[in-house]
């Protein structure tokens, strides 16, 4: 063999092994994403919108969505995460049911090198290396605008009490402390804000309407106000004092947080007076931010979405632009 054919052959020998590298790396840049993704259920609007956004996202974004729907049961939970562990997914996120009870499980992804994402709740963990960054609302602050929504209301009548009942959510959920705490907070500027009755209704509709009625049955007409933690619990009191024989967001007015469209569609029928939103058409968000931790790239520890107050009285202008 003549050394010009030998060094052709070395050099196509050459080619080949370089194109088989490169087919072989790409190969594995192309390897998508496996996320390990740990609903908390479907007990609201909210929270159907909030998988539905979480599930497109990672379709439209390339990534493999291992989804686990926990029934709202920290339980489930906790089996989901372990079963992501076992799985070698890249990077786990999940909305947790309660704020406490994670430190082992999260101990486990750690050890495991799978990152952790919060979204929409935190966890109460001693560690905070335990997650890598939490995107959400800030629930203290949904609370407090609530509150200074009933201050500006309560300026009309100065000298009258205002009696509040309260729909708690989730007890033990990071939403339902922080809403209660914020709202309160704010209302302690006026003595004559006092919540009367305070129990959980879990943040379901049903459960709304079930603790409503029996807020109606114990205090009746001494009710004034009605703060819910979220829109669906808002919902159901709303048929409750209907079925009382009372007008909802006349003989008492209602504030609840989420901004979903029923709530919308309940203030433009005069029915609930104002919702705080709490979005959560967080699926891009989270998408974007877990390529960038299982890239290793620094992430803020605390990303907090953009959100408004709607009166009644914006209602039907806003409607149409509601996306849940």
């Amino acid at each position: 063999m003549t050394l010009s054919r030998r060094t052709l052959l070395a050099s196509a020998m050459l080619l080949a092994a370089s194109a088989t590298t490169f087919a072989t790396s790409s190969a594995f840049a192309a390897k998508p994403l496996v996320m390990g993704f740990s609903q908390v259920g479907a007990e609201s609007e909210w929270r159907t919108a909030n998988t539905v956004s979480i599930k497109d996202a990672a379709k439209k974004d390339g990534v493999t969505l291992k989804f686990a729907d926990a029934q709202q049961k920290q339980e489930n939970q906790v089996k989901a995460l372990r079963s992501f562990i076992a799985q070698k997914v890249d990077v786990i996120a999940f909305s947790p049911v309660v704020e406490s009870g994670w430190d082992t499980v999260l101990r486990e992804a750690k050890a495991a090198k799978i990152p952790v994402i919060l979204t929409d709740r935190a966890v109460n963990v001693a560690d905070k290396s335990l997650y890598v960054t939490f995107i959400g609302s800030d629930f203290v602050e949904e609370g407090r605008r609530a509150g200074q929504w009933l201050l500006e209301y309560a300026k009309k009548t100065p000298d009258a009490t205002l009696n509040i009942v309260e729909l708690q959510g989730t007890v033990g959920s990071a939403p339902a402390i922080d809403r209660k705490a914020g709202f309160q907070e704010v209302i302690g500027k006026n003595a004559k804000l006092k919540i009367i009755r305070s129990q959980t209704g879990d943040f379901t509709r049903a459960k709304g309407k079930e603790v409503m009625e029996a807020f109606l049955k114990a205090e009746g007409k001494k009710i004034n106000v009605l703060y819910a933690h979220n829109d669906d619990m808002a919902i159901g009191a709303i048929q409750a004092i209907e079925e009382a024989g009372m007008k909802p967001g006349k003989d008492i007015i209602i504030i609840s947080i989420d901004g979903v469209k029923g709530a919308f569609e309940a203030m433009i029928a005069g029915k609930l007076n104002v919702t705080v939103e709490c979005s959560p058409l967080l699926g891009p968000q989270l998408m974007s931010v877990a390529r960038d931790v299982v890239a290793g790239k620094p992430v803020p520890a605390r990303i907090t979405t953009v959100e408004g107050v709607f009166p009644a009285e914006v209602a039907a202008k806003e409607f149409p632009n509601r996306k849940y």
